[in-house]
């Protein structure tokens, strides 16, 4: 369902893909004020090669996409994103989950794109990544252009901005020595000059430069000098002058980074102005938690992958995640996924709400995350009860569950005309075995608890085939409160604990419904009679 979007409504939304958008809207004025073209706006995203696309790649591509979409919606300025690659940095360790480990160890230095691929596919470890990366983005159906960082420093495109750099080297110097240590301030260059003899890209100390000639003349590793030009690919900037530098020789307009880049980006922002560029809008987001606090470091592998998330929830309710505030650490592990698919089913709900208006359509993360597109496809029933359903039915496939599916809710009908709540289903049934089910423990009910259960046993049942779930949730209601529960929340922590192994879930009246007032009965009974237990 698409929104028939006024500009008026767009320049007043307050979701951040807008407050974003009306930045550059601004920044586009500013650049007519002072008598520049102001006929596109240039989006980048970085990406560093050296390992496989993750998680936090989606992340960044996503919300930059939301944010030039939003963009697309106030104004009529053409957009463009690109996608660069840093394949021209050399490899300085090799990471564990890649094969051919001595091979790319005896490669160490040398740029990406001139490393044999241990996999065996591609014509470097390089150009290897960048496929992994280019099939990942278009995996999701983004909009972008793909740029080599090797391919870009030796057709000249940086040559400019490097010559620039290169004349005022003493001022980037001047930027650079006051972050760095004793030592290695006295062997800093901003060049990284390409060895003629080995081919590697060393971190080596330059003794002279040459603004007329356009060289560096920097130490050899056996202690020799050697001269190179600082254009046509055969040095590249150190990777803090290299983001500045690349923000002015390609006009970059807005760009996105991590937090553990927000001390760095008044570097990048000078280097920029000194490359004789004009730095962009930058949006700052925070880094994922894992489940005990700790930041999510791919070395360590305390984080999920893409894959992992994929495995158990939809591309939908990962972007959801991405969405909701992107300036807020968030925990990133297994148990997020059930939360946020139900979250995307309930703002999908909301968004097609006929009391929903235009203007909170247009703030509903929904919105943002189909570009406008908002399927029409509805969830009668959420993941959380799909979870306890399989509990309960002791169902192994999704045949089993749409048969409780289609008896509850009728208008679902089929999973040819209901796609995302087939694969719901699915997920559900990997979910649960993977994670709900082990952690499972049951405890017998107490004499009072076992009391209300067989009164509620016998007015399920009172209730034939009942699938209203408010109806049903009031006789749950009604049970815990003639039985004395006080407060209530200790009458469904029972039902859980007694009847599901858990301490938790979504409303016990709609599971009923679900699952049916005669087998929750009969779970009830089974439960009462220790069945559980065994």
């Amino acid at each position: 369902m698409a929104v028939k979007v006024t500009s008026q409504q767009a320049l007043a939304a307050k979701a951040w893909p807008f407050e974003e958008a009306r930045k550059l809207l601004a920044r586009l004025e500013q650049r007519k004020l002072a008598g520049k073209a102001a006929d596109g706006v240039l989006f980048e995203t970085g990406y560093g090669p050296s390992g496989l696309p993750h998680i936090g790649t989606f992340g960044e591509v996503a919300r930059t996409s939301w944010v030039r979409h939003a963009f697309e919606t106030i104004s009529d300025v053409p957009t463009h994103l690109i996608a660069f690659s840093d394949d021209m940095d050399g490899l300085r360790k090799v990471p564990d989950n890649l094969p051919q480990q001595e091979m790319l160890a005896a490669h160490l230095g040398k740029p990406l794109t001139s490393i044999p691929d241990p996999f065996g596919t591609h014509e470097s470890f390089g150009h290897h990544m960048n496929a992994r990366l280019r099939a990942f983005l278009d995996r999701f159906g983004f909009r972008y252009e793909f740029y080599s960082s090797t391919t870009t420093y030796k057709a000249g495109r940086f040559d400019a901005a490097l010559l620039k750099i290169l004349a005022n080297y003493d001022k980037v110097m001047a930027v650079m020595l006051p972050t760095l240590g004793e030592e290695r301030q006295q062997t800093y260059s901003p060049f990284l000059p390409v060895s003629p003899r080995s081919g590697k890209v060393l971190l080596a100390k330059v003794v002279r430069h040459d603004v007329a000639a356009g060289t560096i003349t920097y130490v050899e590793e056996d202690g020799s000098e050697e001269t190179v030009p600082v254009t046509g690919g055969h040095c590249k900037l150190q990777w803090k002058p290299d983001m500045g530098m690349r923000w002015a020789a390609l006009g970059v307009d807005y760009e996105m980074y991590g937090k553990d880049h927000l001390s760095q980006a008044p570097l990048y922002s000078a280097i920029c102005r000194i490359a004789g560029g004009n730095p962009p809008e930058q949006y700052m987001y925070e880094m994922f938690l894992d489940d005990s606090g700790q930041k999510i470091s791919k070395s360590k592998g305390n984080g999920i992958s893409l894959d992992d998330w994929l495995a158990y929830g939809s591309p939908e309710s990962l972007a959801l995640f991405m969405f909701q505030k992107p300036r807020t650490a968030k925990r990133l592990y297994f148990d997020v996924i059930p939360k946020a698919v139900d979250e995307y089913i309930a703002y999908l709900e909301s968004y097609h709400a006929a009391e929903t208006t235009d203007e909170q359509r247009l703030e509903n993360p929904v919105w943002h995350i189909h570009a406008g597109e908002v399927p029409q496809e509805r969830y009668p029933v959420s993941f959380a009860l799909l979870l306890n359903l399989v509990s309960a039915s002791n169902a192994h496939n999704r045949d089993v569950l749409w048969g409780f599916i289609r008896a509850y809710s009728p208008e679902a009908v089929s999973p040819e005309t209901n796609p995302g709540l087939d694969r719901l289903a699915d997920f559900a049934l990997r979910y649960y075995e993977d994670f709900v089910k082990p952690a499972k423990v049951f405890r017998a009910a107490d004499d009072k608890e076992r009391g209300a259960l067989e009164d509620l046993a016998n007015k399920l049942e009172a209730l034939g085939d009942e699938r209203d779930g408010k109806i049903v949730q009031d006789v749950v209601y009604e049970v815990g409160k003639t039985h004395g529960f006080e407060p209530l929340r200790a009458w469904f922590a029972a039902l859980y604990e007694v009847l599901l192994g858990q301490s938790q879930g979504p409303r016990f009246g709609s599971f009923a419904a679900l699952f049916g007032t005669a087998q929750t009965a009969a779970m009830i009974r089974s439960a009462l009679a220790g069945e559980f237990l065994k």
